[in-house]
């Protein structure tokens, strides 16, 4: 007589209506099922075998049968104080507006990289660009990343889904005449954002660093600038990192430009404050009113962003031979690797001299 199986040790049948079904108990003590109209008993039995040896390893994979809506709105909360405003923001946004609304229903643990993938075309055929798809992806990426460390699914299948390929955004740094022109075409026609464009091309700093500026952090005497915060959407935040926060010292033009907006210009708090509430103007406000028109009155390229002029005091500098750990600490990134890689293309020329030094230092004239 065979010996009965121990409750929980699973069993496999099939139900009248021709499915197989297999039973187990999982690690928390609850009933668990897996039914089929394809799979053989013995098929059926290996699966549960396999169920069970996950669990006897301590292997579980619960995903609570949580819908895909259910599991943004956990991770969400769990995420909250756990990276900066704008990158919850951007995780929030592509979940609930493109992720959810398409894939919302489907259980968590059976969404597949093929259903991922035709979120992705879609989402391009309605119009999105690649990269706004490919933030989609990475979003989707990180939530299920979370979802495998918490055991509620095995797998990460976003790693196996396919993002659209993009085109880096073509940089458009100024050469040295057009950051000269732009300046003192600002200066004539928008004075009180002079000194904006000023530090942005002598510092390298980011316009939310540049809009999140306070009159506490310009030190005139010290001939320095603190950056230690960004404002998105009126919010003020912390960097990504500890490497976003530095001290700057001043050129001559950008301290000039500063002092006298401070005289004139700059609010109680903020240095560059907006006309409608007490906060710092909100960045759409600047790039519609005021530049695009000062490139249109310097004769620039639309395609100029003000993030070029960030890219034209890298270019600069590095044109003229600043060593890159000293850019890196400049731009407030967080290794000097990232500067090599956003920047690579502004260096070939030094390459030549480093070439002319070696040979210099290793001639043997007896060679000669």
């Amino acid at each position: 007589m065979s010996k009965r199986r121990a409750k929980g040790d699973g069993s496999v049948y099939t139900r009248k209506d021709g499915r197989v079904v297999g039973e187990w108990t999982d690690a928390h003590g609850r009933a668990r099922y897996m039914t089929s109209t394809k799979m053989r008993k013995t098929e059926m039995s290996k699966a549960v075998r396999k169920k069970l040896q996950e669990r006897d390893e301590g292997i579980t994979h619960d995903s609570e049968n949580l819908t895909v809506v259910e599991y943004v709105d956990r991770w969400l909360e769990s995420t909250q104080d756990t990276v900066g405003l704008r990158t919850y923001q951007r995780s929030e946004s592509s979940a609930k507006l493109h992720i959810v609304p398409t894939l919302g229903r489907v259980k968590l643990e059976k969404l597949t990289a093929m259903q991922l993938d035709k979120l992705y075309r879609e989402k391009l055929k309605a119009g999105l660009s690649p990269r706004s798809v490919q933030i989609i992806h990475a979003t989707a990426h990180k939530m299920l990343k979370q979802a495998v460390r918490w055991n509620l699914v095995r797998h990460n299948v976003a790693a196996n889904a396919t993002p659209p390929k993009t085109v880096r955004q073509e940089m458009h740094p100024l050469t040295k005449e057009q950051a000269q022109f732009l300046l003192r075409t600002a200066r004539q026609y928008q004075p009180q954002y002079y000194a904006l464009y000023a530090l942005a091309i002598t510092t390298g700093a980011r316009l939310a660093e540049l809009l999140a500026l306070q009159r506490l952090d310009v030190d005139l005497d010290a001939g320095t600038l603190r950056i230690s915060k960004s404002v998105h959407n009126g919010r003020v935040t912390a960097p990504k990192t500890s490497a976003g926060r530095r001290t700057v010292r001043l050129s001559k033009t950008a301290r000039d430009a500063v002092s006298k907006h401070m005289d004139l210009y700059a609010g109680d708090v903020w240095m560059f404050p907006s006309p409608v509430n007490d906060c710092s103007i909100h960045r759409a406000t600047l790039h519609i009113s005021y530049w695009k028109p000062v490139l249109r009155l310097a004769g620039l390229s639309s395609a100029v962003r003000f993030h070029d002029l960030r890219h034209t005091a890298a270019s600069l500098l590095l044109g003229e031979g600043v060593p890159i750990p000293v850019m890196c600490q400049l731009l407030g990134h967080a290794d000097s690797s990232i500067t090599l890689r956003v920047y690579s293309h502004v260096l070939p020329d030094h390459l030549g001299t480093a070439a002319l030094a070696m040979n210099g230092l290793l001639e043997d004239p007896a060679m000669v």
